[in-house]
Parts: C-alpha cells; structure tokens; sequence
C-alpha cells in the first residue's frame, strides 16, 4: 500500500506561480512513476504532468507546456509541480498518483492522494 498527501494549494493571483508537493510511503519509491492530475467543478479529472521513476521522461498537457514542470527527489520519496504563469482556467482541485512501472498519461494508476485546492483570480 502505497499513501500519497499532497501540498501546497492556495490562492494566488493569474500570472503567480504555486510549487505543490506530493510526499509518498514506501521504500521502493523510484521504482513508480508519478502523476499530477486536476479536477475543476463539473469537469473530470484530467491529466497534466507525469514523470519516470527515474526523472528521465516527463510528460504533460499541452494546455500546461512551457508553465508547468513536475519534478522528483527520490531520496525525500516527494514529487513536485511548479506551477508558472498561472490563469484561473488552471483553477481545481490538483491530485498526485503513482503507479509501478510504465509512466502514463491516463488515469490507470493504482494509489491517489486526496487532492489540493488550487485557485487561480482573475
């Protein structure tokens, strides 16, 4: 079992930046890929970024591309989303999840964190 808590939502202004962090259990954390995915009111859960378990490969949403970087420090077993340039549209409820193995850019991974609230003024 793996358990996952996410922080560093909060409010900020359109154009300000916010680093979430995803703190993960376990001793084997390198050996899972990472995942931030986000939630906004009526929509469903989307994905933004995903790493390796290695760092190596990262992906993301072309919506986020060039404003967002997720990043991993496998000896503090904690994933980060820096978030740049932020616009209310990036407004939701941000989640971490991992799964061992191949990194994805859907919602197949196995353990979730319970979500941060991220909000974005105009």
């Amino acid at each position: 079992q793996v358990q996952l808590v996410e922080s560093g939502g909060g409010l900020v202004q359109a154009g300000g930046s916010l680093r979430l962090s995803c703190a993960a259990s376990g001793r084997t954390f390198s050996s899972y890929s990472m995942g931030w995915f986000r939630q906004a009111p009526g929509k469903e859960r989307e994905f933004v970024a995903a790493i390796s378990g290695s760092g190596g490969t990262t992906y993301y949403t072309d919506s986020v591309k060039e404003r967002f970087t997720i990043s991993r420090d496998n000896a503090k077993n904690t994933v980060y989303l820096e978030m740049n340039s932020l616009k209310p549209e990036d407004t939701a409820v941000y989640y971490c999840a991992t799964r061992y193995g191949s990194t994805r850019r859907d919602k197949l991974y196995d353990y979730w964190g319970q979500g941060t609230q991220v909000t974005v003024s105009s």
